[in-house]
């Protein structure tokens, strides 16, 4: 199936899950993955029927990941997912003729990404560079393979860029905020509707739906898969105050992610993953540079997700 910008755009208007990538002595554990999926596919609450969005893998430790194990995670959810979901595929841009590359495997895959979402860039570059670079990827890959983009802004100095950049290509169709709710207003009214805002900083994003952004990115779906559908539900049908009821439940195990930099963003799901005792989702064990929690986060988790075990 392949998605109009229309279509892409309203279906985007939701909850971007964004399940962990689960290791096992090391290495990748594609079945663990596969049933990751399959969890999140089963597991849909969407209002009206709407189409689940999976993203592989957001900062879920895509930056320890090589393209080639990249490209294989990418190829098993998709041929989980079907024909019957969103599917969004995690760039890191540099070195770029890698990204280029990856971008010209994935898009030929039997199930290839709606679309890409471009990581923050790193490195050394000037603004001027950032702009012209990115419009020109962009371009290519949008004549190749008709691809779309969403561009991750967590560099709050790229800001006027990034809005120049949604603005004049149109192979980026949008950003993903990942900085603080006080950019969210302004850059919807910069951007106006020539892109989509999303929310990027997890399932505490009631106050950013409020100031105008459309749809929110979950880390914790792949647990917890009815509470960023109900939230969405909740801000699209304008409910906020329902919203900010299920935001109030899950945001002992949000805090504790997206602390001190978010140090435990990946293994706070992989400990709560393991603490919930589900059988039909699989963390793997830990990750590249992401062991398990310290003893006294495990408690910490444990209190957090004890009364929230009904949004599996």
């Amino acid at each position: 199936m392949s998605f109009s910008n229309e279509q892409l755009l309203d279906g985007l208007n939701s909850v971007t899950t964004i399940p962990l990538i689960p290791f096992r002595g090391g290495r990748i554990d594609y079945d663990a993955h596969a049933q990751n999926i399959a969890y999140l596919m089963e597991n849909n609450h969407l209002s009206d029927d709407r189409p689940r969005v999976i993203c592989v893998a957001g900062t879920s430790l895509i930056h320890h990941v090589s393209y080639e194990d990249q490209n294989k995670l990418v190829e098993v959810t998709g041929e989980v997912m079907g024909d019957q979901g969103i599917l969004l595929s995690a760039v890191v841009p540099n070195p770029l003729p890698e990204a280029d590359n990856l971008i010209d495997r994935q898009s030929a895959l039997t199930r290839s990404p709606d679309a890409y979402l471009i990581m923050p860039l790193g490195g050394v570059y000037s603004l001027e560079g950032f702009l012209e670079t990115f419009s020109q990827f962009g371009h290519k890959h949008e004549l190749d393979h008709g691809a779309r983009f969403l561009y991750y802004h967590r560099q709050a100095g790229d800001r006027n860029q990034v809005v120049h950049l949604i603005k004049e290509s149109s192979a980026f169709i949008g950003i993903k905020v990942g900085t603080n709710e006080s950019e969210v207003e302004p850059l919807c009214r910069d951007i106006g509707d020539q892109g989509m805002v999303i929310w990027g900083v997890g399932d505490r994003s009631t106050e950013a739906a409020r100031l105008g952004a459309l749809g929110h990115t979950s880390g914790i779906s792949v647990l917890f898969a009815k509470a960023g559908d109900m939230l969405n539900n909740a801000q699209r049908a304008g409910d906020y105050e329902a919203s900010l009821a299920v935001e109030k439940r899950i945001s002992a195990l949000e805090e504790i992610r997206f602390e001190n930099g978010r140090v435990y963003n990946y293994s706070a799901v992989v400990e709560a993953m393991i603490q919930s005792g589900f059988d039909d989702i699989d963390p793997g064990e830990s990750g590249p540079f992401n062991p398990r929690v310290p003893p006294e986060v495990a408690e910490r988790i444990r209190e957090a997700i004890e009364g929230i075990l009904d949004l599996h």
